[in-house]
């Protein structure tokens, strides 16, 4: 029997699945099989019919959505024309990266794994349920799921017992190999506006000039706050309330020149990218590439690194210290280890290649993009109206940084990035474009509208009245629209029902056409990494109720 062709599909949205996916990827070429790696929306969903093996890994965002490139998959595989046992001939098997923090959780590998089997499809194992909330993050689940999907197709397939595989130690052949030329850069890597007029979108946003980039906190204030504003003058972008922009961030020059020390590189070199295997070119890199776009555009060689990068890194290391140290990190055994060296003081790749300087000094260019993912977009909520500001779109940040046992501060990528722009200084342009919210406003004016969830999920309403709640309460966010008030007022109606008890009461926003200072934070990075809070007991909740007791850091309201 022939060796079984494998085809991985992912769905992923900020880039944990696709990484989970490119690690069974790695396993199956070090099992000598032959396999292809696509997200869901680029694969032709019409040939699954004519598949033998296919793994599913998908995480679930917001309230039980799909991620963004899996929509098209999701809406042709639950159509309704599909007859039942179309796929028959497919085995298959399901994994899901989720948090059950979350009420809806792993919605999406559940009820992908249903439909697959009503769709005829014989599944190799149960579909697995990884949790980023547990102690040992999501690996709890992958790694036994990762074997036991290995051990079904060796079943499966009996003739893989005959194959040898590729030792641990022993590197994998690059994706892609660099071509350089001779010449150097000559040109600026900057953005340039399409020649044809599109809709901006993720393969082809719009540059977006910066008019203005002012601090609306005082100085003295802990809390950077920017009002940014952009000209979308002729790019066709329309937006409403619930719409939020996304926005590539890139790297601080002094982390690419500090990459560029580490590994010998010299940015100014210009290259041509192949694929060594049946994958495409990255879209967003153009031919030829200079170094410097690469690592400052694409690269994202300030996130923390994940197993995978360790896994990698322990192949490609000649020295025997560090390749020891490596191999622990990138273990079973080591997770805890790797948990308090990494994620916990959020160390980033650049500096643990700086901590591993003989294996960053042999690590060969061709796998730079194996290593390091491309970095991805940060949603950012819309505070302005077209009505109001014509060919304009304004958005706040929150510049997000805080400490750890690390003496130089952690700062968030794309926060960082927004506030060190000047457009005083020349013109500066942004890559943005516009993605659609999913609520939708009634169409009469005088209806009154109640909005209650997390301040980043309702910050894209801020053209509406709000009255601000404390932030240690999940950052309660309530929005009224109510006619007959005054701008910044607390309406009459709920001036009674919003008291806070032994309160003044709660704040309304700035009047004047001010926005909270706390809206449109760049979400991705305001999250701790893998901290974890301690979530208290069923029993221990009633006890606090009995009592009346109120847990540190919490306050009750009777609204």
């Amino acid at each position: 029997m022939s060796s079984p062709a494998l085809l991985v599909l992912y769905g992923s949205q900020t880039g944990t699945a696709q990484d989970t996916a490119h690690r069974l990827v790695r396993q199956a070429q070090r099992r000598r099989l032959k396999v292809r790696l696509m997200s869901l929306d680029s694969y032709d969903v019409a040939q699954l019919i004519s598949e033998t093996l296919v793994v599913f890994v998908c995480s679930t965002t917001g309230e039980g959505d799909p991620p963004d490139n899996m929509k098209n998959f999701w809406r042709f595989l639950f159509k309704k024309s599909l007859p039942a046992g179309s796929l028959s001939r497919l085995d298959g098997a399901v994994l899901g990266l989720g948090d059950s923090s979350y009420p809806k959780f792993n919605f999406v590998a559940k009820k992908l794994h249903k439909r697959l089997l009503q769709l005829g499809v014989s599944m190799l194992l149960p579909v697995g349920l990884a949790d980023d909330q547990h102690e040992l993050g999501p690996d709890a689940v992958v790694d036994p799921w990762l074997s036991a999907f290995w051990e079904a197709v060796s079943v499966l397939n009996p003739s893989l017992a005959d194959v040898v595989p590729l030792s641990e130690d022993e590197p994998l052949p690059p994706s892609f190999s660099f071509h350089f030329l001779d010449e150097k850069l000559g040109t600026d890597d900057r953005l340039k506006v399409p020649s044809v007029q599109t809709l901006p979108s993720q393969s082809c946003p719009f540059p977006a000039r910066m008019l203005s980039n002012r601090r609306v906190t005082e100085p003295t204030h802990f809390q950077d706050v920017r009002l940014i504003e952009f000209d979308i003058s002729g790019s066709s972008i329309e937006f409403a309330a619930g719409d939020v922009v996304l926005i590539r961030p890139c790297n601080a020059a002094e982390d690419v020149q500090r990459f560029c020390q580490l590994l010998g590189l010299d940015p100014d070199s210009r290259f041509v990218l192949r694929a060594t295997e049946p994958s495409a070119v990255p879209a967003r890199l153009p031919q030829p590439c200079s170094v410097r776009r690469l690592l400052r555009q694409h690269l994202d060689i300030a996130a923390v690194p994940r197993r995978s990068f360790f896994e990698l890194l322990a192949t490609l290391a000649s020295n025997e210290l560090e390749r020891d140290k490596l191999v622990e990190f990138s273990s079973a055994g080591g997770q805890d280890e790797l948990h308090a060296y990494c994620h916990r003081p959020r160390r980033t790749a650049l500096e643990v290649l700086a901590d591993f300087p003989h294996t960053a000094a042999g690590i060969k260019v061709d796998y730079l993009l194996d290593l390091f993912p491309e970095i991805q977009p940060r949603s950012f909520s819309i505070a302005s109206s077209l009505k109001a500001h014509p060919h304009r779109l304004q958005i706040l940040v929150a510049v997000v940084h805080y400490k750890t046992k690390l003496h130089k501060p952690r700062r968030g990528l794309c926060s960082t990035w927004l506030a060190s722009l000047d457009p005083q200084q020349g013109e500066v342009c942004v890559p943005l474009w516009v993605k659609k919210g999913t609520l939708r406003f009634p169409t009469d004016a005088d209806t009154p509208v109640l909005l209650v969830g997390p301040g980043t999920g309702v910050a894209p309403f801020s053209q509406l009245p709000v009255l601000r709640l404390p932030l240690r309460v999940q950052r309660l966010l309530l929005l009224l629209r109510v006619g007959g008030h005054d701008e910044g007022q607390t309406p009459a109606p709920l001036h009674g029902v919003l008291q806070r008890p032994g309160g003044e009461g709660l704040r309304p926003a700035p009047g004047g056409g001010e926005r909270c200072t706390r809206l449109g934070p760049d979400h991705q990075e305001k999250r701790p990494g893998l901290h974890r809070r301690k979530r208290q007991t069923d029993a221990g909740r009633r006890a606090e109720r009995s009592e009346g007791r109120v847990p540190a850091g919490r306050r009750r309201f009777c609204c």
